[in-house]
């Protein structure tokens, strides 16, 4: 019963004290050791054999990932080719389709690998723009911007870069393009029912006769340097905010073709080395002990994603070199940019660690593998829980997996499931109720819009909650019908 309460008792002091602020870095050792504490389990022993070694395990396998994407979106940026991009996609749809632009925008972006945080402080201006040219409340701007970055590019579309898309892959054995049907599907939902929901909140708007209203002009500047905006934003995606004011901008726009070019690579380079390259190699060497013993099932995700990440940050700066005026400092801030959310998330992932290690966690594992439904309907659960008590999608997926997916692998093994469809069921709920209001990127995407929850945040919900549980509901429903496909 203690050790029961010392896993209440962790859990929420590090999810009241991360809301708060408080860094990740600090709250997830000392929440560990208070569950320790409480099920009467060595502490030292926990905090450097456990909560350590597994937040090392998690560095190891995913820092390239963290670290090749921050530097990409970084280039992106400063190359002045996501300006590009938004504005050229806003140009093909002309005035009257402003909220879809915003939404392609966003999604273009983000699917061809950029960072989150990158895209918003650049789409969000370009959306202020067109949403009061075409006289809509900018009360609706973050939740056009969630739709298309950190929903169906970040969990359901086959291939996305996104780290979230990255973690089941060592534990299932998979690749990004796990279950790519029924990721489609997903998708189309997803962005279906956003749109549909957006379109009515713009005609309901322009009946009461509301209007854009006014911006705060140094909204997104206070936003990029709030240090409490910063901790929180770590802990959600793979891009600290801070480093979005060092390196240099171009001081002019790159041309289309620049700027698409690179996002296009980096599908393109994913989707060969996972279907062509990787499972043609003789890789039998990895089983070495050298090589820790491992095969190209656990390895061949992350390894195409970080060659297409690599090759995508060679064509940007070969297609925007003269636009890159301090390409050292950029590469730097980039680089920077990693450091404090993989170290953030990694300890996240400690603290499920020494949860998971815990006597008193088998109750927990039981109940979940007790809930009815199957065990997709339970995994989601577990995905879905996790996050939106942490406010991180990564981080709550990857203490779900840590903990659960050997078990759910056996599973599989008995039951037939395809682990590529587990897979997708937990990206996409881990990224469900994860955009609750507390959720790093929903708190600092309002921040630099210069708005605040109570006037945007039911678009959140509406495009980003919703959305997403109705397409994890219909991918569940369709794989006991059809399968994984």
């Amino acid at each position: 019963m203690m050790g029961f309460l010392g896993i209440l008792v962790g859990l929420g002091l590090l999810v009241l004290f991360a809301f708060r602020g408080w860094s990740v870095l600090l709250l997830a050792p000392t929440a560990a050791l208070v569950a320790a504490l409480f099920g009467g389990e060595p502490l030292l022993a926990n905090w450097t054999q456990v909560f350590m070694a597994s937040a090392a395990g998690f560095l190891a396998q995913f820092f390239p990932i963290f670290l090749l994407g921050a530097v990409f979106g970084k280039l992106m940026d400063d190359s002045g080719a996501v300006s590009a991009v938004a504005v050229f996609i806003a140009r093909c749809l002309g005035k009257h389709r402003v909220m879809t632009a915003v939404v392609l925008a966003g999604a273009l972006v983000t699917y061809g690998g950029v960072s989150l945080f990158v895209a918003f402080f650049v789409i969000v201006p370009m959306a202020q723009s067109l949403f009061r040219a075409a006289s809509i409340p900018r009360r609706l701007i973050p939740a056009a911007i969630v739709l298309g970055t950190s929903t169906f590019t970040m969990s359901a579309m086959p291939g996305t870069p996104s780290i979230q898309n990255a973690i089941p892959m060592p534990f299932f054995g998979t690749t990004p393009f796990a279950a790519p049907g029924l990721g489609i599907i997903a998708s189309i939902i997803m962005l279906g029912i956003g749109l549909w929901w957006l379109q009515r909140a713009e005609a309901a708007a322009r009946r009461a006769g509301e209007g854009f209203g006014e911006a705060p002009h140094d909204a997104a500047e206070h936003a990029a340097v709030d240090e409490l905006l910063r901790e929180r934003a770590t802990t959600a995606r793979e891009f600290d905010p801070a480093e979005i004011r060092h390196g240099q901008l171009s001081k002019g726009p790159a041309p289309a073709l620049n700027a698409i070019l690179p996002l296009i690579v980096v599908v393109a380079v994913n989707l060969v080395m996972s279907l062509v390259v990787l499972p043609r190699l003789d890789l039998a060497f990895l089983g070495e002990e050298r090589w820790g013993g491992t095969s190209i099932s656990k390895v061949a995700g992350v390894w195409s994603v970080t060659v297409a990440l690599a090759a995508a940050i060679a064509t940007a700066i070969l297609c925007n070199h003269r636009r890159l005026p301090a390409l050292r400092q950029t590469m730097d801030a980039g680089a920077n940019a990693s450091v404090l959310p993989v170290l953030s998330v990694a300890s996240l992932v400690g603290f499920g660690a020494v949860i998971a290690s815990l006597p008193s966690f088998a109750t927990v594992r039981d109940w979940v593998l007790s809930i009815g439904g199957g065990p997709l309907v339970s995994l989601a659960v577990a995905t879905n829980i996790l996050a939106a008590l942490t406010g991180s999608a990564s981080g709550g997926l990857t203490i779900a997996l840590d903990a659960l997916a050997q078990t759910y692998m056996e599973i599989a093994s008995r039951t037939g499931v395809d682990p590529a469809l587990m897979h997708r069921v937990a990206v996409i709920g881990s990224g469900s109720l994860d955009l609750l209001p507390h959720n790093g990127a929903v708190v600092s995407l309002l921040s630099i819009c210069g708005l605040s929850h109570r006037e945007s945040y039911m678009g959140i919900v509406m495009v980003g909650v919703v959305s997403s549980l109705l397409a994890l509901a219909a991918v569940i429903v369709l794989s006991g019908v059809l399968g994984s496909f």
